[in-house]
Order: C-alpha cells, then structure tokens, then sequence
C-alpha cells in the first residue's frame, strides 16, 4: 500500500467477489487487511459494470467510519491462468492474427450470462459481434449490461464476427 498526498492510498490486490445486481463486491488487498468494499460506480467510472472473481486489481482507498473502500480503478488484469488455454472457437486462427486485430469501440446488444454468449454492435457495421463468457472472464470481466460501451477486439471466425478481447471503451479510443 502507498500513500499520496490527499488521503489515499494505492493498493493491488485480488477481487473477492463482485455481483453487479448488488452494485457491489470486496477486494482482498496483497498485503492484508480488511475487505476492501468496490462498489459498482466506482467501476463505472472505470468504464466497466462487472469485473471477474479473482482479477487482479490496482485501486485507490479511502478509509471511511464504515470502513475501507474504493474510490477509483487504476487498473484491472484477467484472474491468473485465465488465458492459459486456447478457446475451442480460435483454435484454428494464427495467435499472432487475433493479437494484431485492432480495439474498436462497440456497444452491447443483449449478453445472457447463464446461456454464456452475448452480441454487441460496432458503430455503423451491421453485422453483430459474438461475445463468448469466456473471452469476458480472460479479459477480467464477469458480466455485460445492454446498452453498456465497450473495446472489443473483432476477427472473422466459425461463428462469423466473434470478440477475443473485451475492455473499456476508453482503450479503443486510445488505440485509434
């Protein structure tokens, strides 16, 4: 944990849990200490409404009467070994192909977290992009919202326009 000047302090640790219907979720700092609380604004203001289980995470705290807690994402990685193994759907594909695709900003259509797929809608293309659970957990995601704006990295696949990478829709800007 390090300290800055207005109160704050900048820890890594792992996410406990997070449910977004609950608007909320703990992190269990690196170097000990009580859960942290992250709620769900604070991880808007990330540009994400969900984050996996056992992401890493690098937040800033504030330690309050009720206790400590988030009051801004620095950086969010994937659980460890999430990308370990290959996804059945790009199997077949060259790594270095899915890498190079570039982040594009999109938007979700619908995602249904118990059926584990979802679509979402590059801006002015009309086909719809495949969202896969999978590629949300690797990328340290847990759910998606309607509506909901997103970096996604696009290739042409067995199910035609399919995601690899799923971030904030800040990272797309950037990267453009």
């Amino acid at each position: 944990m390090s300290n800055q000047d207005d109160g704050e302090s900048r820890v890594k640790g792992k996410v406990k849990w997070f449910d977004p219907v609950k608007g909320f979720g703990f992190v269990v700092a690196d170097a000990g200490g009580p859960d942290i609380l992250l709620h769900a604004n604070v991880l808007r203001n990330f540009g994400q409404s969900s984050i996996a289980d056992a992401a890493r995470i690098t937040i800033a705290i504030q330690r309050t009467e009720r206790g400590v807690q988030a009051v801004e994402v620095l950086q969010i990685d994937p659980p460890e070994g999430a990308a370990e193994m290959p996804l059945a759907d790009f199997a077949d594909m060259d790594p270095e192909e899915i890498r190079s695709a570039p982040l594009v900003p999109a938007r979700v259509k619908w995602f249904d977290k118990a059926k584990g797929f979802g679509f979402a809608n590059v801006f002015a293309q009309p086909e719809d992009v495949f969202l896969h659970i999978e590629v949300l957990r690797r990328s340290g995601l847990s759910d998606l919202q309607p509506g909901e704006a997103l970096a996604l990295r696009i290739v042409n696949g067995k199910r035609g326009l399919m995601a690899t990478e799923v971030g904030a829709w800040e990272s797309a800007l950037k990267s453009s």
